[in-house]
């Protein structure tokens, strides 16, 4: 008998979409901080490590106790601290209050996330949920993109389009359960399995997640600064990039397990940090919007594939959430990073310095891909009609 296609959990994909918007739409909401308040580049980074940070802390504190609280309470929890958060901080126009609307707002991310994470780690084939996910968020990100240019100057619109997005998602939270069954309540005491491999992949996420955002961060003042194109190019670069990741996606859920994840995952960094190098010393859109096409390609693929390692190290998905906060302090991290490597060194250098951090680790975030294969992947025979199942996380 053939397995059939799981049932995709909706309620959880939109939460993640609502905890992962903040992150995609980084370079227009510090761009817009940097133009629309008296912040220099640095210290609107700096607002957007600061948001990003407070995300990763929300995930690192409800890791294990998602369970216990209930997804739905903490769902509405975390939906509602984005709406006031960011809404908060997109009306307002004093510093402070912007700052403390987005490390509210950042929290209620965190804790959105937190939820969908734990709850896709628990799906049958939570690959193909994370890919769909991923799906949602880009072409939801590369919407505001398009559109924000037209709205006018100001700070408020990125961070309205979250507290919207928040907004949205919350009705559905009604699906979700108050509780998880006491059965698997009495499981909490069981430690963490695969501990090793756990620790280490969550010791290098944070310098990819790093590297990453710390391009993203600037990825802005990259196309009007050095490549001199105007706001609406480069959200039209931002939105046609965001659309090849989509695409990317759609490819990487489409092999699955097929290549297993050492390649995708170690490959796809090597091909990621030729990508970095190329966007930061863009100097034309030409170059400009081939690195930043090619980068929003490969990312989302290979963090669809690094969410399905962290899953397949735990069903429960306690790896899936601690690795994704760990790597959240990398992409909290990133903004400034960016910013203060741009000041110093220039975009070029700073390209440099973060390409050469992703090549080396590379090889350890292989390496878990590796034991995870051997781990897993032979305990489970799946026909080929069947093969939209992870078989490492099946196992």
């Amino acid at each position: 008998m053939f397995a059939r296609r799981s049932t995709l959990p909706w309620p959880l994909i939109a939460l993640f979409t609502a905890g992962y918007l903040a992150p995609y739409l980084l370079p227009t909401t510090v761009g817009r901080l940097d133009s629309g308040l008296p912040l220099t580049a640095t210290e609107a980074g700096a607002v957007g490590s600061a948001l990003l940070l407070s995300s990763a802390a929300a995930g690192f504190l409800l890791a294990a106790r998602v369970d216990r609280i209930g997804s739905r309470t903490l769902a509405r929890i975390g939906l509602t601290l984005a709406v006031l958060g960011y809404g908060g901080a997109a009306l307002a126009h004093a510093v402070p209050a912007v700052v403390v609307g987005a490390l509210i707002g950042g929290f209620g991310s965190g804790t959105s996330t937190a939820v969908a994470a734990t709850g896709i780690a628990a799906q049958p084939d939570p690959h193909r949920a994370t890919t769909v996910g991923l799906l949602g968020v880009s072409a939801l990100a590369g919407a505001v993109y398009l559109t924000v240019p037209h709205l006018g100057p100001g700070h408020g619109q990125p961070l309205a389009a979250i507290a919207l997005t928040a907004l949205a998602v919350w009705p559905l939270t009604g699906r979700l359960p108050l509780r998880t069954a006491p059965a698997r309540s009495r499981e909490t005491a069981t430690p963490l399995p695969h501990l090793r491999a756990g620790l280490l992949l969550a010791a290098t996420l944070p310098c990819w997640s790093l590297a990453q955002n710390a391009l993203w961060g600037v990825s802005g003042r990259i196309g009007l600064t050095q490549a001199h194109l105007s706001e609406a190019t480069v959200g039209a670069v931002f939105a046609i990039a965001l659309g090849a990741g989509l695409l990317g996606v759609v490819g990487a859920g489409a092999l699955g397990p097929r290549l297993g994840r050492a390649l995708p995952i170690g490959g796809g960094t090597v091909l990621i940090a030729a990508c970095i190098t190329l966007s930061a010393s863009a100097t034309d859109l030409t170059s400009f919007a081939t690195g930043e096409i090619a980068w929003n390609t490969l990312y989302p693929i290979v963090l669809s594939y690094v969410i399905g390692l962290a899953a397949s190290l735990d069903p429960r998905g306690r790896w899936a959430v601690l690795v994704g906060s760990a790597s959240s302090l990398g992409t909290a991290a990133g903004p400034l990073t960016g910013s203060l490597l741009a000041a110093q060194a220039g975009f070029p250098v700073m390209g440099t310095v973060l390409a050469a951090g992703l090549l080396l680790i590379a090889v350890p975030m292989t390496a878990v891909a590796l034991g995870a294969g051997r781990r897993t992947l032979p305990v489970v025979e799946i026909p080929v009609e069947a093969q939209v199942y992870d078989k490492a996380t099946a196992a």
